[in-house]
């Protein structure tokens, strides 16, 4: 009568493991796992220990952070994985290659299921000893990371290439072999590449796909969704906003994400969900613009789609670690350039919004309709009014009447509420630690993110202040990055400026302090802030002194691409650039043309 691992209900069992000769121990350790059944059972869905689960929503993701690219410390893996829960994912595929081992068993820890890809995309080798090293791959993959509950499907392939027929069912095979368990492993793939309809257990496709006359039988999932580029080129998209652009970009992206969520619950059952592509901003490398389509920003500061995706958790969800109840959140700023519709995201019955103390009041419902998303925005139209605030604030001298509060609703009581005031002049800083309820560890490599903000005399964000920030640290801790990457001083950006702090190896208090750049009389006034830094659990097995010097990075030697070094950077001609663009260009307007 084991106690079963779901994405509500992590439960994890350790096994100790003993290898012996005779009475000597040659080997062991310990291994976690969950004891879960999963069921993909095509047209009914898919099943999660004996019961119908519903859908499956979640994210893509990169194990990339602002500044220091993929050098994740243990911390921010797992503090990912639970910010991914927070929003109310319940699986994600990593793209394009398994991820971090910290990430996977944070994954086990938050209820998260997981695809795990083997690494490749966009590109194919004839030579015979490309597939055998991409098979290689996967069979690693599958050893390494076969014991985690988490991990509910395999994806044995390279992402978005065309591969020949035998390659797909070679890579079928080898997933089999590799996870010789009863109910066998579960393969996934795109529906429309050459051996996969046939043969894999799971196909890649679209909402939809299962209402049309040649469905395939298997359950369908679609691997990527939220996407509207308007060509590879431009990457022109209204589902990518960077939250330096503020209030009117994040809101349309916000709606824009809650639309192509909206159709992961469009299906005869057959369709089981999707992942959002991509949680996270991050420097891609393939592509010059970064990408800015994450509901969070790339030091993981949320933006308003989060909060859109936060609100289809139900609220009487429970979970052992996660963020979750009800919720209830003004997508609005109140701002002399806000729209005069307010949006309100929430997971109660109803929404009561009340504008001036209330003197304004309405009330209107939560949409919980079958067939789309659990919980649709609440727009309530026409509602601010610039001028009309200004009567309040300019003739009246009563701006403290100038206020939206937002109530949700569950059972004819108010459960949540959210309050928004117009920020008014900037007169201070504030600074918070984004622990995750993670402490920093001092082991010279751990890292967090601290954000200062512009706020007014009542702690209202400033989100409209372009204040220069900068930061300076007194005890054990040290500012990653500088001035010759923008990270210190660093810019304010709808009202808020992170900095990422490192340990040393020894622990103990960490006192940040920010200012701005330049100061006058009327600047906003300083702040600090004080932290901790807890003693690392396992010994170093190393000596390392601390250094300012940087080396220069290793050159590109046998690169197919001339290039030339100038100051530690690789300078390619107009013509190499145009060469390299076009050719992946070509590449994502290829894949999938043949059947």
């Amino acid at each position: 009568n084991p106690k079963l691992w779901s994405p509500d209900s992590p439960y994890l069992y350790r096994i100790q493991s003993r290898v012996k000769a005779g009475h000597e121990v040659l080997d062991g350790g310990v291994t976690r796992v969950g004891i879960r059944k999963a069921e993909f059972k095509g047209k009914d869905g898919f099943w999660l220990n004996g019961k119908p689960f519903g859908q499956l929503v979640g994210a893509n993701r990169h194990q990339d952070f602002a500044y220091v690219g993929n050098a994740l410390p243990n911390s921010q893996q797992w503090r990912d994985a639970k910010r991914l829960r927070d929003a109310g994912c319940t699986i994600i595929r990593v793209a394009h290659y398994p991820q971090d081992p910290a990430f996977m068993d944070a994954c086990d820890e938050m209820g998260l299921f997981v695809i795990v890809a083997t690494p490749g995309w966009q590109y194919w080798n004839k030579n015979p000893e490309f597939a055998k090293l991409v098979h290689r791959n996967t069979r690693e993959m599958i050893r390494r990371d076969r014991n985690h509950p988490s991990v509910l499907m395999w994806e044995p392939i390279l992402n978005e290439t065309p591969y020949p027929r035998d390659f797909a069912l070679e890579a079928l095979r080898i997933t089999w072999e590799e996870f010789p368990y009863p109910g066998r492993p579960v393969a996934a793939a795109d529906v429309h590449s050459k051996g996969v309809a046939e043969n894999y257990d799971v196909v890649y496709g679209w909402p939809g796909d299962d209402e049309k006359a040649d469905r395939p039988e298997q359950c369908i999932f679609t691997r990527e969704f939220g996407e509207n580029v308007d060509d590879w080129y431009a990457h022109n998209n209204n589902n990518r906003a960077s939250r330096s652009w503020g209030e009117r970009p994040l809101l349309v992206q916000a709606l824009s994400l809650s639309k192509s969520y909206d159709e992961m619950y469009r299906t005869t059952g057959q369709f089981i969900g999707g992942a959002q592509w991509h949680p996270f901003d991050h420097q891609r490398g393939y592509h010059p613009d970064p990408y800015f389509g994450g509901i969070y920003d790339a030091f993981r500061q949320p933006k308003y789609a989060y909060y859109a995706f936060r609100s289809q958790s139900a609220a009487t969800l429970k979970h052992p670690v996660a963020e979750c109840g009800p919720m209830v959140f003004i997508a609005h700023e109140m701002s002399p350039f806000s729209d005069a519709d307010v949006v309100v995201f929430s997971n109660c019955d109803s929404v009561r919004l009340s504008v001036y103390d209330g003197t304004e009041s309405r009330t209107l419902p939560v949409v919980h309709a079958q067939g789309h998303m659990p919980n649709a925005p609440v727009i309530f139209k026409d509602v601010w009014d610039f001028w009309e605030a200004r009567e309040y604030s300019y003739k009246q001298k009563n701006w403290q009447k100038v206020n939206m509060v937002a109530e949700g609703i569950i059972d004819g009581k108010v459960v949540c509420t959210y309050k928004r005031m117009p920020s008014r002049r900037s007169t201070k800083l504030r600074m918070y630690v984004d622990t995750e309820g993670k402490q920093l560890v001092a082991d010279g490599s751990d890292f967090i993110v601290v954000v200062a903000e512009v706020t007014d005399d009542s702690g209202n964000v400033r989100r409209l202040a372009k204040e220069n920030i900068v930061f300076t640290v007194e005890g054990e801790g040290r500012v990653i990055g500088d001035a010759s990457i923008n990270a210190n001083p660093r810019t304010v950006e709808f009202g808020s400026a992170p900095v990422l702090i490192r340990s040393t190896r020894k622990p103990g208090k960490i006192k940040v302090k920010a200012h701005v750049q330049f100061e006058g009389t009327n600047a906003p006034v300083a702040t600090e802030i004080e932290l901790e830094s807890i003693p690392s659990e396992l010994p170093f097995c190393y000596t390392e002194e601390e250094t300012d010097a940087q080396s220069a990075g290793a050159g590109l030697a046998g690169s197919p691409v001339r290039t030339e070094r100038m100051a530690g950077k690789v300078v390619l001609t107009e013509e190499e650039r145009q060469k390299v663009l076009m050719e992946v260009e070509r590449q994502q307007t290829e894949f999938g043309t043949e059947k």
